[in-house]
Protein backbone atom coordinates (compact mmCIF):
# COMPACT_ATOMS: atom_id res chain seq x y z
CA UNK A 1 0.00 0.00 0.00
CA UNK A 2 1.20 3.61 -1.15
CA UNK A 3 1.01 6.27 1.70
CA UNK A 4 -1.29 8.17 -0.41
CA UNK A 5 -3.55 5.37 -0.10
CA UNK A 6 -4.21 5.66 3.85
CA UNK A 7 -6.21 9.27 3.17
CA UNK A 8 -9.61 9.76 2.34
CA UNK A 9 -10.54 11.68 -0.62
CA UNK A 10 -13.48 13.29 -0.98
CA UNK A 11 -15.10 14.16 -4.86
CA UNK A 12 -17.49 16.75 -5.71
CA UNK A 13 -19.48 18.83 -8.40
CA UNK A 14 -18.32 22.73 -8.53
CA UNK A 15 -20.99 24.20 -10.66
CA UNK A 16 -18.35 27.34 -10.08
CA UNK A 17 -15.41 25.41 -11.77
CA UNK A 18 -17.80 23.10 -14.09
CA UNK A 19 -16.02 19.79 -13.27
CA UNK A 20 -14.83 17.93 -10.08
CA UNK A 21 -12.78 18.78 -7.63
CA UNK A 22 -11.00 16.54 -5.55
CA UNK A 23 -9.78 16.90 -1.40
CA UNK A 24 -8.43 15.20 1.01
CA UNK A 25 -9.47 16.24 4.79
CA UNK A 26 -6.22 15.25 5.89
CA UNK A 27 -3.91 17.21 3.65
CA UNK A 28 -4.51 20.87 3.93
CA UNK A 29 -5.14 22.80 0.87
CA UNK A 30 -4.81 19.28 -1.11
CA UNK A 31 -6.82 19.34 -3.86
CA UNK A 32 -6.70 18.64 -7.65
CA UNK A 33 -9.84 19.31 -10.41
CA UNK A 34 -10.86 16.99 -13.36
CA UNK A 35 -13.64 16.98 -15.75
CA UNK A 36 -14.92 13.70 -14.86
CA UNK A 37 -14.70 12.07 -11.69
CA UNK A 38 -12.25 9.48 -12.33
CA UNK A 39 -9.73 12.73 -13.60
CA UNK A 40 -10.48 14.22 -10.40
CA UNK A 41 -9.55 11.20 -8.60
CA UNK A 42 -6.39 11.00 -11.10
CA UNK A 43 -5.11 14.16 -10.52
CA UNK A 44 -5.48 14.07 -6.52
CA UNK A 45 -3.38 11.04 -6.56
CA UNK A 46 -0.53 13.14 -8.14
CA UNK A 47 -1.30 16.39 -5.95
CA UNK A 48 -1.50 13.65 -2.77
CA UNK A 49 1.79 12.26 -3.82
CA UNK A 50 3.98 15.36 -3.92
CA UNK A 51 2.19 16.92 -0.98
CA UNK A 52 3.44 13.65 1.00
CA UNK A 53 6.93 14.45 -0.98
CA UNK A 54 7.34 18.18 0.58
CA UNK A 55 6.42 16.47 3.71
CA UNK A 56 9.90 14.25 3.58
CA UNK A 57 11.58 17.03 2.00
CA UNK A 58 10.62 19.31 5.28
CA UNK A 59 11.43 16.32 7.17
CA UNK A 60 7.82 16.27 8.82
CA UNK A 61 5.79 13.67 9.61
CA UNK A 62 2.60 12.70 7.42
CA UNK A 63 -0.29 13.82 9.24
CA UNK A 64 -2.81 11.04 10.57
CA UNK A 65 -5.17 9.82 8.80
CA UNK A 66 -8.65 10.67 10.76
CA UNK A 67 -11.23 12.24 8.34
CA UNK A 68 -14.18 9.39 7.79
CA UNK A 69 -16.54 9.20 5.04
CA UNK A 70 -19.79 11.84 5.74
CA UNK A 71 -22.86 9.14 6.34
CA UNK A 72 -26.07 10.68 4.52
CA UNK A 73 -29.80 9.70 4.89
CA UNK A 74 -31.48 8.11 2.37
Amino acid sequence: MNATSKYLVEIFWSDEDQGFIAIAPDLQGCSAFGETQQEALAEMQLAMASWLEACENMNRPYPDANAQPQRHAA
